[in-house]
């Protein structure tokens, strides 16, 4: 009998994954993939450990990338390009979009500002980098002004709601949940969103190293995390109140910001390549990347690990 219970233990040593026991150290951002991954139930029955690194923004997580302290982690599609251009060994290889109602330049509600063609010579807070000084960039575009237009005031989103509320500036650019939580507080009126002018995207990142040496981790991990954005999609109220306790916001902040968002898993196909080379150009039109350091957006993308989300419903 116990011989029997040997050879069937050792039986289903032989069936564990080869990666069993490996760890894959991923980069977080407060509030997003750790806690949607166990609010959706996903990290059952995990075969490797998950080495979470908490990081209050893109920049640091990417800079820890960049030494080698993680592996992977999620970032906007800004300070990915940024990084890459910057020539941090760093390519996508789960990609998310989402509609852009939450990234968007806002005024105060007794603003005389209606349109971006208002905003010309105006100051505009937002962060250096960030998603919002893409949406003034693509906003400033699209209406036939020079980057150059409006007069940008570079702060972090805490500082720039004060100087928004202050009138030290005319306008802000930010993004979630910054923008949902200063509508519902009645603090703000949205000029331009980023709907149709930006790409909405995002991605699960991971440094060329581990891309070589822990590939069929990062992969485990992309079907998983992919399987809980399409759970949050069917219904975002349970991930909204976990997230509302984590972060200590009210929990109308989420149900907005996810209820209109609709953030879904994609694969790195084609259309993904040509939206970020899109975002690339624009940073180059910009003069904020210079065309000499310019990365080509399938240089930087890795569209191999498109099996991972195969099975994800």
């Amino acid at each position: 009998m116990m011989r029997a219970l040997i050879l069937a233990f050792l039986a289903l040593l032989a069936l564990a994954p080869a990666w069993a026991g490996e760890v894959l150290r991923v980069g977080d951002q407060r509030g997003n993939a750790r806690a949607l991954m166990e609010a959706a139930g996903v990290l059952d029955g995990l075969p490797y450990r998950l080495e979470w690194s908490e990081f209050p923004a893109a920049a640091p997580l990417l800079e820890a990338l960049n030494a080698g302290a993680i592996d992977a982690g999620g970032v906007g599609d800004a300070p990915f390009t940024f990084a890459a251009a910057a020539g941090v060994p760093v390519k996508a290889f789960l990609a998310f979009r989402n509609r852009q109602d939450g990234l968007a330049i806002l005024v105060r509600p007794d603003s005389p500002i209606r349109s971006v063609q208002d905003l010309k010579d105006k100051r505009i807070a937002t962060n250096r980098g960030s998603i919002g000084h893409q949406v003034v960039l693509a906003a400033l575009e699209e209406a036939g002004l020079p980057a150059g237009g409006a007069r940008l005031h570079f702060l972090p989103p805490a500082d720039a709601k004060l100087a928004l509320a202050s009138g030290a500036v005319d306008a802000w650019s930010t993004w979630e949940p910054y923008t949902s939580a200063a509508e519902l507080a009645g603090l703000v009126r949205v000029v331009r969103d980023g709907n149709g002018i930006t790409p909405g995207l995002s991605f699960a990142v991971a440094s060329d190293t581990a891309l070589k040496a822990k590939r069929a981790l990062l992969a485990d991990y992309a079907s998983r995390l992919a399987q809980a954005r399409a759970w949050a999609l069917k219904d975002p109220a349970p991930y909204a109140a976990l997230w509302s306790k984590l972060i200590g916001m009210p929990e109308a902040v989420p149900l907005r910001w996810f209820g209109r968002a609709q953030y879904r898993a994609v694969p790195i196909d084609a259309a993904v390549i040509a939206d970020e080379q899109r975002i690339i150009d624009l940073y180059v039109r910009a003069g904020l990347i210079p065309q000499a350091r310019s990365p080509r957006a399938e240089a930087i993308l890795d569209a191999s690990f498109s099996e991972a989300l195969a099975a994800v419903r």
